[in-house]
C-alpha cells in the first residue's frame, strides 16, 4: 500500500472559487462541487490521502 500525503494548505488553495459560495475542487481527476473547505478532508480521505495540517 502507498502512503499518499497532502497539505491541507495546498488543498485549499487548488479550489476555485465560482462566485456564488460554491468552490470546485479536483483531487486525481475528480472534481467536486463544495460549499466549505472543510470538505475537502473528507474527500482527501476518501482518495487515501493523509492529511497534514
Amino acid at each position: 500500500m502507498m502512503v499518499k500525503t497532502a497539505l491541507f494548505e495546498t488543498l485549499i488553495e487548488s479550489c476555485i472559487d465560482n462566485g456564488d459560495d460554491t468552490y470546485t475542487f479536483t483531487l486525481e481527476g475528480k472534481t467536486y462541487l463544495i460549499k466549505d473547505h472543510l470538505e475537502i478532508s473528507k474527500l482527501a480521505q476518501d482518495h487515501d490521502y493523509l492529511i497534514i495540517y
